[in-house]
């Protein structure tokens, strides 16, 4: 059953899903893909298929456990900003980014167990968010990265 049939749900079970919904579609679009294909830069960004993957493991590591676990970047390990969250390491193979975004966003279903949309979290540089704002930022941005990808791999596939 789709996201889309779920609509007698409650909010937060209707986010979740379409937020799970977006992680396996961002995954999806590198199957069948060879390490070249993954890394192939199409565009004058830095913008890859395993690049997006890349980034979008960044961003929910930045939002579920920076702001919501109140965990810093530097703690974390993370680069600081969103452009080097981008960037392949000879390390990052298809196996490996796709292993590191289940690792986060097993992490970050973990995080959010316990807390209420309505929780005030205060890791955010400019100040609280409630969760149900985390959720929001994170599926718009899951939404944003999954049309990037698709794009790319249409020209991918049919080069």
């Amino acid at each position: 059953m789709g996201s889309f049939d779920v609509v007698l749900d409650d909010e937060r079970t209707q986010l979740d899903a379409f937020i799970e919904e977006y992680r396996n579609a961002i995954e999806a679009t590198l199957d069948g893909l060879t390490e070249e294909q993954a890394r192939r830069r199409l565009v004058s960004s830095a913008t890859t298929l395993l690049g997006l993957l890349k980034h979008v493991t960044w961003m929910q590591r930045v939002w579920f456990e920076e702001c919501v676990g109140g965990t810093s970047r530097r703690e974390l390990g993370l680069v600081r900003s969103p452009d080097e969250s981008f960037r392949l390491a000879a390390e990052d193979t298809v196996a490996a980014v796709t292993a590191a975004h289940r690792d986060a966003c097993a992490t970050a279903r973990a995080v959010v167990a316990d807390l209420p949309l309505d929780a005030v979290v205060t890791g955010h540089r400019a100040g609280p968010r409630t969760l149900r704002w985390v959720y929001l930022q994170v599926l718009r941005e899951l939404a944003h990265h999954c049309g990037h990808a698709d794009i790319l791999r249409e020209q991918i596939l049919a080069g």
